[in-house]
C-alpha cells in the first residue's frame, strides 16, 4: 500500500514512520511535512497529493501549541480545520482513505464518565474548536475515514511532560503539577501501532486511541519520578493556579469501546510510561 504521512517531522509522524516501514507491513511510505506542502494552502496540499497518488493518507500534520490556538485561534481553523479538509478532499480526489489524528480536547470535560466514541462533541477552546472542525470536514470529504481521537501524547525525541519532569527531577527543581486536570496518557508508538493494526481490519469511522487508565498530570508525576528512581518536590496545584491562554477540559479521559471491538487495544498508561523509560535508558525501580 502506497501511504502518505503528513506531519512526518513530528514526534507521531515519526513512530508512524517506524511501524508502518517493518518489512512485513509491505507499504511505500510517502513522508511529507511543511517543507513538502502546507496543508492550509488548498492548491499545494491537491498537487502533491494528486502527484503522489496515494492509497491512504494519515494525516497527523496539525498545529498543537494549545495555548498558541487560543491565542490565534483563526490560525488554528486554517491550519487543524481548513487544513485537515485540504488534504480530505484531495485524498478523496485520488481515492485514497484518510486518517485523521485528533484529540481529547474535542469535549468539554463535563461528563461524569469517560467519553465514548459517539458522544457529542462540545469543544470549550480554540484548540479543540480547530479539531473538531477538522473531523467534521474530513468526515464529508470522505466515506473511508478514520479519526482517531487520543490525548496527552508522550514520545521519543523533542520535548515532552514526561521529559520536563524527569529533566526537573535531576536538576533537583520543585514543579506545581496540577491535580483536577484528568485524561489519558498516550504513547506515540502505542498509538502507531494500533492506528496500523486498524488499518488491516479495514473498518473506518471513529476511534478513541489511549493508553488505558486514566490519570491527573499530579498521579503521572509522581509515577514518573517513582519508576525512574528519582526524588523531587512536586507540589500538586489547581488548574486556576496556573495560568495559561487556554482553558482545557477538566475530566476528559476517553474509553476505547469501537477498537476494542475489533480487537484492537492499548496497554495500561503506566506499562507504557516504563516503556517510555526504558527505551530512554532509564532504570527502572521497583513500584
Amino acid at each position: 500500500m502506497r501511504i502518505l504521512i503528513t506531519g512526518a517531522a513530528g514526534r507521531l509522524g515519526a513512530s508512524l514512520n517506524e511501524r508502518l516501514s517493518q518489512p512485513a507491513e509491505n507499504h511505500t511510505l510517502i513522508l511529507a511535512d511543511i517543507d513538502e506542502f502546507d496543508a492550509a494552502d488548498y492548491g499545494a496540499a491537491r498537487a502533491f497529493i494528486v502527484d503522489a497518488a496515494p492509497d491512504l493518507v494519515i494525516h497527523s500534520a496539525a498545529w498543537t501549541d494549545v495555548d498558541g490556538c487560543a491565542r490565534e485561534p483563526d490560525r488554528a481553523l486554517r491550519v487543524n480545520g481548513l487544513g485537515a479538509g485540504n488534504v480530505a478532499l484531495a485524498a478523496a480526489q485520488v481515492n485514497a482513505a484518510i486518517v485523521y489524528v485528533s484529540t481529547n480536547e474535542v469535549f468539554n470535560g463535563e461528563s461524569d464518565r469517560a467519553y465514548h466514541e459517539y458522544d457529542t462533541p462540545a469543544p470549550i477552546n480554540a484548540y479543540g474548536v480547530s479539531k473538531w472542525a477538522g473531523e467534521q470536514a474530513v468526515m464529508r470529504a470522505s466515506a473511508r475515514h478514520m479519526i482517531a481521537r487520543t490525548s496527552w501524547l508522550f514520545a521519543h525525541g523533542g520535548r515532552n511532560f514526561v521529559h520536563v519532569v524527569l529533566s526537573a527531577a535531576h536538576d533537583g527543581r520543585a514543579l506545581r503539577v496540577v491535580d483536577d486536570e484528568i485524561a489519558c496518557p498516550t504513547y506515540a508508538d502505542d498509538l502507531a501501532d494500533a492506528i496500523a493494526r486498524l488499518m488491516a481490519v479495514g473498518r473506518w469511522g471513529t476511534y478513541h486511541l489511549v493508553n488505558d487508565g486514566a490519570c491527573s498530570r499530579y498521579e503521572l508525576a509522581r509515577y514518573i519520578v517513582e519508576r525512574a528512581g528519582l526524588s523531587a518536590d512536586i507540589t500538586p496545584i489547581a488548574s486556576h493556579e496556573w495560568q495559561r491562554a487556554s482553558i482545557p477540559p477538566r475530566y476528559s479521559p476517553l474509553h476505547n469501546l469501537a477498537a476494542a471491538s475489533v480487537g484492537v487495544t492499548l496497554r495500561s498508561w503506566q506499562s507504557a510510561i516504563d516503556a517510555f523509560l526504558t527505551r530512554e535508558g532509564v532504570a527502572l525501580v521497583a513500584p
